[in-house]
């Protein structure tokens, strides 16, 4: 590499990086969240058994994707680092590391497909045939054919990790508009196909997916010369090692977040089926009113990641500060939308008087939930640049596995769904001094240098 020019993740302006790097993931993110909600939207014009069969399948889903950005954390946090340490071989390394975990993911979502899936929707769909039966046809084949998934995450993650951001939209945008064009032709068997249904939402999902791997893989062979790769079974376990490490505590709460929905799904189909719908439509509402969120804290991971490696600790506070800053302007918009007009947001999914009434309050305090858990994000998010994904993955399981799961049992017992939207709050707001003190803690620990030696011997020891 070359050593005397530096990346921009060591020397541009903060307070332009984070944003220049977190844009094109929140129009990735916007696009991606965008043809999730749009299923929903078209499944809803089906029938209510349908959104909710989509509802059941997101847990599921959720653990599916927990494998795919397991590998894309690790590979993000990893390959940073090296590229701020200039270690050139370090990079491939990991990057092929990356590609061979990306496959044995897709191996253990197939064998999970064919052991679980039956079995999940006899338990989950309270013994409605009609939801079981559109939840197998549409869970079976995002499961089957999720190598797109998996190989699409490691390909974007390259170019978030060399500071390419922009080209992350166009592999993204490839699998989105391919999704969008396809979803209401197979669904309702448009231009002599065969209405398919909610078997055709998840058709529409693969194919597109498939389509935005294909485009990471060009895209990173023409434009990302900083991040060679090669598919072998050869692999360096020290590099399969480190991705692991940094990655897991993500798997894991996602994993554990998955369990969550399920949880929800259950006590929710103690109310009515139609409180599942709801909560299935807010979690996908809410995606799309956070993209901003989202995509400015995957952004400074590899911020924080390449100037860890680069030994800048002002950087790495400032841009903890900025992305504080950007992620509550950009989503206050949002906030007010969804406080102001509830009803025209779930009208968007047909929904009834009685999916209203549920509905509205949902949405309210969802929205709610989302400002409060922007500190927690960033600093969870900083965390990971540092390679502290263990301390990360405490404030993630805190407050999306633990405490959710604690308040909404107790809470549920009360008769009232609204005190179940209200889990969610209390939730967020226990979860905040948590954050700030493992937060604290990791950033003097890895980054208090000797002014005189540069690295105090334990950081020595830590960056190896």
């Amino acid at each position: 590499m070359d050593n005397k020019a530096e990346n921009k993740m060591g020397t541009e302006r903060i307070s332009k990086l984070v944003i220049t790097t977190g844009l094109p993931l929140m129009l990735s993110l916007l696009i991606h969240s965008l043809y999730n909600f749009v299923d929903s939207i078209f499944v809803a014009y089906i029938s209510e058994e349908a959104l909710t069969a989509l509802s059941l399948a997101a847990p599921v889903q959720l653990l599916i994707s927990s494998l795919g950005l397991g590998n894309a954390v690790g590979l993000n946090a990893v390959i940073s680092k090296a590229l701020g340490e200039k270690d050139e071989a370090k990079v491939k390394k990991a990057a092929n590391a990356a590609l061979f975990i990306a496959l044995c993911s897709w191996l253990i979502i197939c064998i999970l497909c064919l052991l679980f899936v039956d079995w999940y929707f006899e338990w989950q769909s309270g013994g409605n045939a009609v939801i079981a039966s559109y939840g197998k046809q549409y869970l079976s084949v995002c499961m089957f054919f999720s190598f797109g998934q998996m190989g699409q995450w490691v390909f974007d993650r390259f170019v978030i990790a060399s500071g390419k951001s922009t080209l992350f939209i166009f592999t993204l945008s490839a699998a989105s508009v391919t999704n969008l064009i396809l979803d209401p032709i197979f669904i309702f068997g448009w231009f002599g196909i065969p209405r398919m249904e909610t078997f055709g939402a998840a058709l529409a999902t693969v194919i597109g997916q498939c389509v935005g791997m294909v485009a990471g893989i060009l895209i990173n062979k023409r434009w990302n010369k900083e991040i060679p790769f090669t598919f072998t079974i050869h692999q360096d376990k020290e590099s399969i090692k480190q991705i692991i490490k940094v990655g897991f505590p993500s798997t894991l709460v996602q994993i554990l977040s998955s369990a969550i929905g399920v949880v929800m799904n259950s006590i929710l189909l103690g109310f009515t089926s139609t409180a599942v719908a709801v909560y299935g439509v807010c979690i996908k509402i809410m995606n799309i009113a956070t993209v901003a969120v989202h995509g400015i804290n995957n952004g400074i991971i590899p911020i924080v990641a390449y100037n860890y490696g680069a030994r800048k600790k002002s950087r790495i506070n400032e841009a903890i500060k900025y992305a504080i800053i950007y992620s509550v302007l950009f989503y206050v918009p949002f906030l007010l939308l969804m406080m102001c007009a509830p009803t025209l947001v779930l009208k968007l999914f047909d929904a009834s008087d009685n999916m209203l009434a549920i509905g509205i309050p949902a949405v309210r305090i969802f929205a709610t939930v989302a400002l409060i858990f922007i500190p927690s994000l960033v600093m969870g998010a900083g965390l990971q640049g540092l390679s502290l994904g263990k301390d990360s993955m405490y404030i993630s399981m805190t407050r999306q596995a633990i405490l959710p799961l604690i308040l909404v049992y107790i809470l549920s017992r009360f008769g009232n769904v609204n005190l179940v939207w209200l889990a969610f709050v209390f939730n967020e707001i226990i979860s905040i001094p948590l954050a700030i003190v493992l937060w604290k803690r990791g950033f003097k620990k890895s980054l208090e240098w000797d002014d005189s030696h540069g690295l105090t011997s334990s950081e020595a020891v830590h960056l190896g």
